[in-house]
């Protein structure tokens, strides 16, 4: 089969040469982790739960500011402009099943943090969704989401959250969540007829699976 530089697929394999110490596969013996890569946080922030990837290279505990936008856009812009700093954590809320509407994938801001050298040093959390391809200590599927009355919704710039994955927590320091979303109000639907108007309306939570309900 032939490649775009050519040659074709064999003729490539030929010359590639393993890297000593650089084994790709490791022995049940000796894991590159002791666990499993998806790891599920709870907490004042997530009380249904939210989900992070953990590699090897991952950071398993972060502490810091909050900055915290109300869509993918404005984070990425954010991000663009260099207004994240290192110790941030970044919080995109509005996202989940219901406020998106449809969970939207948040990989473009998540690939902009590691573009721009933050990725050890900057953490997310998101009622968005992640896929395989995110890299770094991104928290994701946080439930109940914003878009509810969840947590997130309560969050304003500056609080510090705690992340911790061996501890399993997701936290914010001392907010009272509750006082905080008495004043809050869920903000207008973005669609109000057609299938993703009645998709939000009938959504229910990431942590159930974010099925449709009567």
């Amino acid at each position: 089969a032939q490649t775009g530089g050519g040659g074709g697929v064999g003729r490539g394999c030929e010359s590639v040469a393993g890297i000593p110490g650089k084994a790709v596969v490791a022995p049940l013996a000796h894991p590159l982790r002791g666990e499993g890569g998806l790891v599920v946080l709870r907490g004042n922030l997530g009380p249904e739960g939210a989900v992070v990837k953990v590699t090897q290279h991952t950071p398993t505990a972060h502490s810091g500011p909050a900055r915290v936008f109300n869509r993918e856009e404005d984070a990425l812009a954010a991000v663009f402009a260099g207004r994240i700093k290192p110790g941030d954590v970044v919080v995109i809320r509005y996202e989940g099943p219901r406020g998106g509407p449809g969970m939207r994938e948040m990989l473009l801001v998540t690939a902009a943090i590691v573009g721009e050298g933050l990725g050890e040093t900057v953490a997310m959390v998101t009622d968005g969704r992640f896929s395989g391809a995110t890299r770094g200590l991104m928290i994701g599927h946080v439930a109940p989401e914003a878009a509810v009355g969840g947590p997130l919704a309560a969050i304003q710039d500056g609080d510090v959250i705690n992340i911790d994955v061996d501890s399993r927590t997701l936290e914010v320091e001392g907010v009272d969540i509750a006082k905080r979303l008495n004043g809050w109000s869920p903000p207008e639907p973005q669609y109000r007829k057609g299938v993703l108007a009645r998709y939000a309306l009938l959504v229910g939570s990431a942590s159930e699976g974010a099925m449709l309900k009567p």
